[in-house]
């Protein structure tokens, strides 16, 4: 897959994580972690793009949170 370099600010708390994750050997790099954390939010926003085709509409809020109950996952704190 070809790279390009990019430059983002993030807060310090997030870029503490993702160096804790490098050094725990969680991610290979912080690039790594953060690939793999945009891959999970275009994922996201890809499967709620196919239900709100699905539905016509955006997922009934209960539907969405008895499927996060289902899962074992926890509701977003914010959408960013």
């Amino acid at each position: 897959m070809r790279t390009e370099r990019v430059t983002v600010s993030l807060p310090a708390e997030l870029v503490d994580e993702a160096r804790n994750a490098v050094r725990r050997g969680a991610a290979r790099s912080i690039s790594a972690y953060v690939a793999d954390a945009v891959s999970a939010r275009q994922l996201r926003d890809r499967s709620l793009a196919t239900l709100a085709d699905l539905y016509g509409g955006p997922p009934p809020p209960a539907e969405l949170a008895e499927a996060r109950r289902t899962l074992r996952l926890v509701p977003p704190a914010a959408a960013v």
